[in-house]
């Protein structure tokens, strides 16, 4: 029987509370990164710990070598039930520059924007206090009607996701059986508009490295050895232009193993989407497409690998001019993964390529900036369509599987360490100014959420075995 309808109701009828707790929660100066905000980061923990012992759970802080993690668990629904994770962070990023916000951003208020849209404002409205809170609130709303969740739930909300998350692999490395649950959920993640509400289906992955190339044993004068010598920002330019044809593909030895035709389906789906090049690259002063030829936006930044050099320098770069052959050569180039690729193997390949093209008087180093592999659910998933129903019966338009060009570090721990699958389901919006002054919420985006999380528990529980 669903537990829906009842939960919906309590969900509008609860909204002025919602929102009362929620203002108190971003109230709370959660900076993780800064040593200063310790003791707010840890009352934030303790403030959820008490809100969600309230509604039901068992719950606790967790004390890190950081700040502390909160973990809490319901199993009022039996162990025939679903288990979920549901995973969210705490933390917020810092404020500055203060002088750019319009308002005070640690205290929150609902305000109506330029585009006539009511929203909540302050750090942490969308990133990503307002998110985690969307399910809490759900939690709430159905326990108060039902009296009790309809499958299994534990919580893990972390306090360090905006400073890197130095703590969290320990912590499921060592709580691994305690976490572990069915598959996880993941509220930090955006709708496709306003009205579109979106299911990530993928995260590309990331190769990092740092390359440096030396030549003569110092830096030489321009016109006694030009000609001669070998200048190293020569042969670097030289190597890293090869990594792509004039088409675009990527030509390192062995890069697209593991890389899959993104379904015709999908594309047309995402052909309706309605996106051109012009719209995602007007936005930043740009109109054509660099990558592969003849692949769409949404392929390129969703469903491709990429090779692009983040940075190099070599040489004398300081003001005037310097007439030298530098010594040294640096650069620093990532890699976006998708499907079945290897992040050891495109690592190794690539540092075979740039190694097969250094002339034998000069030499080559390496420095490895992280790795990890791509994340790809079936788009046939049962867990996708399933959500993908329930948040379509609450909004405007059907919900949409998209991918992410970026990569959630989280989402690949929960699989390779936990053996769960992750289901990304967020209620942000690209202008809701995460990380920058002006943060903001939609109240839209928190309402309908919360009943969106509704939705999916119940279409979770009912779900055919």
């Amino acid at each position: 029987m669903s537990l829906s309808a009842p939960a919906l109701e309590r969900a509008d009828a609860n909204l002025p509370a919602s929102l009362e707790r929620l203002f108190d929660l971003i109230r709370i100066r959660s900076i993780s990164t800064d040593p200063a905000y310790k003791d707010e980061c840890r009352k934030a923990a303790a403030w959820l710990v008490a809100e969600l012992s309230a509604i039901g759970f068992d719950a606790s802080v967790r004390d890190t070598p950081g700040h502390p993690m909160v973990v809490a668990h319901n199993n009022e629904a039996g162990e025939a039930a679903p288990h979920v994770l549901f995973y969210g962070h705490y933390d917020v990023q810092p404020v500055d520059p203060l002088n750019l916000w319009e308002n005070d951003p640690f205290e929150p208020a609902v305000r109506e924007a330029k585009s006539g849209r009511k929203v909540i404002t302050g750090r942490g409205a969308a990133d990503d206090k307002g998110q985690l809170m969307t399910f809490v609130e759900a939690c709430r709303a159905v326990r108060e009607t039902a009296g009790k969740l309809p499958v299994r739930v534990t919580i893990l909300f972390e306090g360090e996701e905006e400073s890197g998350s130095p703590s969290l692999k320990p912590f499921l490395e060592a709580n691994a059986a305690e976490l572990r649950a069915d598959f996880a959920l993941v509220c930090d993640t955006n709708m496709w508009d306003a009205e579109t509400p979106a299911i990530s289906a993928g995260l590309r992955g990331l190769v990092g490295e740092e390359i440096t190339i030396t030549a003569a044993d110092r830096d030489l004068h321009s016109g006694y050895f030009g000609g001669a010598a070998a200048n190293p920002i020569h042969i670097l330019s030289s190597i890293l232009a090869e990594m792509r044809d004039a088409d675009g593909r990527i030509t390192i030895p062995g890069f697209y193993d593991g890389v899959e035709e993104t379904p015709d389906e999908i594309k047309a789906i995402w052909d309706k989407l309605g996106r051109s090049a012009e719209d995602f690259l007007g936005e930043v002063g740009l109109k054509k497409l660099a990558g592969e030829k003849g692949r769409s936006v949404h392929e390129l930044t969703w469903a491709r690998p990429t090779a692009e050099v983040n940075g190099i320098w070599g040489g004398y770069t300081g003001e005037g001019f310097k007439t030298v052959i530098a010594a040294q050569a640096s650069a620093k180039v990532s890699f976006r993964l998708v499907g079945a690729q290897d992040p050891a193997k495109v690592r190794a390949a690539f540092r075979k390529f740039v190694e097969e093209r250094i002339p034998e008087d000069c030499s080559v180093s390496f420095h490895e900036h992280g790795g990890s592999p791509a994340i790809q659910l079936p788009y046939d998933s049962p867990l996708l369509n399933t959500a993908k129903d329930a948040l379509s019966g609450e909004w405007p338009k059907p919900a949409v599987m998209i991918g992410m060009g970026g990569s959630i570090p989280i989402v690949g721990d929960f699989q390779k360490l936990l053996g769960m699958d992750s289901l990304l389901v967020g209620f942000g919006l690209a202008d809701d100014r995460i990380h920058s002054p002006n943060e903001k919420y939609e109240l839209t985006s928190f309402h309908k959420g919360i009943r969106s999380w509704i939705r999916i528990m119940d279409a979770l529980a009912n779900q055919p075995a």
